[in-house]
């Protein structure tokens, strides 16, 4: 790997990781408070595995965002690192509305959106670089999970 690869590598993995760690922060401060009072479904997972799930979506994510940034400029990777930064940006958002601002019907509404970002992004990369796109398919998976947790919230609070 060349030099600016390297680079490239970094910056892909430490974007979303770094994106990722500052929403955590704030999640870490809620658990302990507003979000230990809500009613629970009963397939809540345990609080202590989504740092290690996240921290490896994360990752996932910026190696795929590697992988299309090596690609050749092109209209359609410009396109596809728009969504990615698109579907990042509302992961970032989600951790907000949800845990610092205690709004879950937003927070549900917002999900849903972040689901169909990440449904075009791996359309997007499959067109591209397809392994970008199916390394990302247990975030998507993820997410489909995350999103019937948040609406349980909703209806049971």
């Amino acid at each position: 790997m060349s030099k600016s690869q390297i680079i490239k590598l970094m910056l892909s993995i430490i974007l979303p990781l770094g994106i990722g760690a500052i929403a955590g922060m704030f999640t870490s401060e809620a658990v302990p408070d507003w979000y230990a009072t809500l009613n629970r479904p009963s397939f809540n997972p345990p609080n202590w595995l989504f740092g290690p799930v996240w921290t490896t979506l994360y990752l996932i994510m910026g190696v795929s965002l590697f992988l299309i940034w090596n690609q050749k400029k092109s209209t359609e990777r410009k396109i596809a690192i728009g969504v990615f930064l698109l579907q990042l940006t509302l992961n970032f958002a989600w951790s907000f509305i949800f845990f610092y601002f205690n709004m879950i019907g937003l927070a549900l509404i917002e999900i849903v959106l972040l689901w169909i970002s990440i449904f075009m992004m791996l359309v997007l990369f499959y067109k591209i670089k397809p392994i970008a796109a199916y390394i990302n398919i247990p975030y998507l998976l993820w997410v489909t999970f995350a999103t019937v947790l948040n609406a349980s919230y909703y209806f049971l609070n």
